[in-house]
């Protein structure tokens, strides 16, 4: 199985799927739907017979029933194709180290680029196991491909085992996910689940049931603008007063300098000229009070600044994106509970975690389908750094396996 989910991986990591923020449509690229077209034709071909990608890149799919029982939830497995746009995604060169002996893992594109054990201990409870990277050149892709690889193997799995007993089971690919987009076009109707599982997680073993919630803030600045030469007592930069906002930011509520159950502020973006200047945020925190506090500090350091600017105004604008998942899943607490048992089915000891960001599943689980998030393995995202183990994507195959397994026997 491990050999059988590692050549998925490796498929799929060598297309390029970075989705783009700044793009209108949904998919963001259309390069995306590359890999939904390939997920599509490999359902196929495993028996997956209503296998399609829509027009919003989304990849749907079923397994059908092998239980004789008319009560077993329908369940919904789902991981998004996209990669992130925070380092390049393009011409992924993956590397494998077999049966890792412990060490530092330099990296052969880049040979400033270390994995290092002092960063990533993680690393001490690989040792034997393959760990596929990326050349340090790009990122890797297992977020949320070793998502996607893990889904599949588990799918041609069960569809080549049909003694074993489970009910009607969704696939969902999705695309968008890191821009934040992931099911703004999920059609939760024709998906009819009665709930989900995100594979989207890191360190084997791992159930997550909590994420952040996030906001995002625009501010807007406009100032006074007038030729240099002539500006002594008129101009008011937009820039410089951009550049005091971001000066003013409390240093202890920054993601470089806060864990845990710690939320932050976070400048995304800035540009500007003279006369206008914008400033992108995300604001992190696992309470609705926590966002609403840390929105308040930031719009009043803006008043602040342009205080001491008169002729100069701003605009403050907040944009919901999440919320904390939790809220719904402990409604339903044995989403959680039989994927901490199916876990320990597959030979691990489960640990319970919070998300310091979010998935599919935050936004899924307020739109009516309840999804926490399973481990997918992979390490280090949105870096040259990620890697992934064989050998834990092959637990979450065995994961998914037994949460079909079981959701059948408990009916």
């Amino acid at each position: 199985m491990a050999d059988s989910v590692t050549d998925r991986f490796l498929r799929y990591v060598v297309i390029d799927t970075q989705s783009d923020a700044k793009s209108p449509t949904q998919p963001s690229t259309m390069k995306q739907k590359d890999l939904g077209r390939l997920l599509v034709e490999e359902l196929l071909a495993i028996g997956v017979s209503d296998a399609h990608l829509d027009e919003h890149g989304y990849v749907y799919g079923t397994i059908p029933a092998t239980t004789t029982k008319n009560n077993v939830p329908v369940v919904c497995f789902t991981a998004h194709m996209d990669t992130a746009p925070d380092f390049s995604g393009t011409g992924v060169k993956p590397q494998i180290v077999k049966n890792y002996q412990g060490g530092d893992i330099q990296l052969v594109g880049d040979k400033t680029q270390v994995i290092k054990v002092s960063e990533h201990p993680v690393l001490k409870d690989l040792i034997g196991h393959d760990i596929v990277t990326s050349d340090g050149t790009t990122l890797l892709g297992a977020d949320d491909k070793a998502g996607i690889a893990e889904i599949m193997s588990a799918a041609e799995f069960l569809i080549n085992n049909p003694d074993i007993k489970h009910g009607a089971i969704r696939i969902l690919f999705t695309t968008d996910e890191e821009i934040g987009r992931g099911v703004d076009k999920v059609d939760l109707a024709k998906l009819g689940a009665d709930f989900g599982y995100t594979l989207d997680g890191e360190t084997a073993g791992t159930i997550e049931d909590e994420t952040f919630s996030a906001d995002a803030v625009e501010i807007d600045i406009r100032g006074v603008a007038i030729h240099p030469g002539f500006a002594y007592g008129k101009m008011e930069n937009a820039i410089r007063i951009a550049g005091a906002i971001i000066d003013r930011l409390p240093k202890d509520l920054a993601p470089e300098t806060t864990r845990d159950r710690d939320g932050f502020i976070h400048p995304t973006g800035i540009s500007g000229v003279m006369e206008k200047a914008n400033l992108s945020f995300i604001i992190r925190d696992f309470t609705e009070q926590g966002l609403k506090t840390k929105e308040a500090l930031l719009e009043k350091i803006t008043r602040e600044v342009l205080a001491g600017y008169p002729g100069s105004n701003f605009t403050f604008t907040v944009k919901e994106q999440y919320r904390n998942m939790k809220a719904v899943l402990d409604r339903h607490p044995e989403i959680v509970d039989y994927a901490v048992e199916a876990i320990r089915r597959a030979g691990m000891e489960p640990v319970r975690g919070s998300i310091r960001g979010g998935t599919d599943g935050s936004r899924l689980s307020f739109m009516g389908l309840p999804c926490p998030n399973i481990f997918a393995g992979g390490h280090a995202f949105h870096s040259p750094l990620e890697f992934v183990s064989s050998q834990d994507m092959e637990k979450a195959v065995k994961t998914v396996v037994e949460l079909a397994k079981l959701w059948e026997e408990r009916a």
